[in-house]
């Protein structure tokens, strides 16, 4: 028979091996996280970013393209891309019907030339199939790794995703 701990034997919230120490961890580093979690959104409402032009309006697209532009990319170089981006494609249908010369054109002096390539075929594969709200559906698409996804999700349908940023 496995031998249990003392707290476990006692109803300490043992999980199926038998551990308490376990259960009392997590329910230690959700009191943790809370309140960094309140500090940290009450600071980037202080001093965060909020005027980014892929902000308002927030969409899906809008979030998609400029996760997409900002991969190797620093913001001040991506905003006046975004801009004449979606003044050209404003929605996804426009983008995806765009023939893939005149997406690079637009994206021309951005650089890693894939990223546009990658985005008018996940485009067209958007259109074709609809618009995922998950972070799987979204890394299914090319030029769209985890990350991106999870930017996505938590941008545009408030979905509690991990983002990393390099």
């Amino acid at each position: 028979m496995p031998r249990r701990s003392r707290s476990c034997s006692r109803g300490l919230g043992c999980d199926d091996h038998g551990d308490a120490q376990a259960s009392r961890g997590r329910a230690r580093r959700r009191l943790v996280t809370a309140p960094f979690a309140s500090r940290l959104l009450a600071w980037f409402d202080r001093h965060g970013r909020h005027d980014l032009p892929w902000q308002h309006p927030r969409s899906a697209y809008r979030v998609w393209l400029s996760e997409i532009m900002l991969q190797q990319t620093q913001v001040a170089t991506v905003i006046p891309y975004f801009q004449r981006f979606v003044e050209r494609f404003p929605d996804l249908a426009s983008l995806a019907a765009a023939e893939v010369d005149e997406v690079l054109a637009l994206w021309s002096g951005l650089g890693y030339y894939a990223r546009a390539r990658n985005l008018h075929r996940a485009a067209r594969e958007l259109v074709a199939n609809g618009v995922p709200e998950s972070a799987d559906g979204w890394a299914a698409l090319p030029g769209v790794g985890p990350s991106t996804a999870a930017a996505i999700v938590a941008q545009a349908f408030d979905e509690r995703a991990v983002i990393l940023d390099g």
